[in-house]
């Protein structure tokens, strides 16, 4: 997604707030879009660049988004900091598919690992997650989203079949404490 994709981001997040009023405790602001675009980590993070995703369905309306950062902390680990799908798709078996798509795009662009924080409690997102094959390797606790502070289960999983060990020998910030 680029910038002129803006109007169409932010219609998505407000008809689809539930993800905002989970993780941030308050539904998504005028400014919403523009505060996911321009989303960055703190600046000591290595990384090479943010990506927006956008899905569309066939008839070009927006159905889910991803937010992706390539080389986040060590070469061919990708973060995915934000995946939602159209409320609407709830549990008719759209985000598998449109993840697996995520996830082959991922592996065409040398990734060789995937992390992602999930809010503990968002219970479907935590099992979608695992049925996706990742696995916790540790927790953060009390971190700020908008007002809430929400812990997070840490997760990961091989792209290129790497061995976890390898994984946290690189990434020193997901070691379990």
């Amino acid at each position: 997604m680029h910038a002129p994709d803006l109007p169409a981001l932010q219609r998505f997040f407000e008809e689809n707030p539930e993800y905002q009023l989970l993780v941030e405790g308050e539904p998504p602001g005028p400014g919403a879009a523009q505060k996911a675009f321009d989303a960055r980590p703190p600046a000591d993070w290595p990384l090479r660049k943010k990506w927006n995703v956008g899905f569309r369905d066939a008839e070009g309306h927006l159905i889910g988004v991803a937010d992706l950062l390539e080389d986040l902390f060590a070469p061919g680990v990708w973060h995915l900091g934000l995946f939602i799908v159209a409320t609407r798709l709830h549990g008719g078996g759209t985000a598998q598919p449109l993840y697996e798509a995520l996830e082959s795009w991922l592996r065409a662009r040398n990734g060789a690992w995937i992390r992602l924080g999930v809010v503990i409690g968002n219970a479907r997102a935590e099992r979608f997650w695992e049925k996706c094959g990742y696995r916790e390797v540790r927790k953060r606790l009390g971190v700020p989203y908008g007002r809430k502070m929400n812990d997070l289960r840490v997760m990961v999983k091989p792209l290129a079949g790497g061995r976890l060990s390898d994984y946290l020998a690189a990434v020193a910030r997901d070691r379990p404490e």
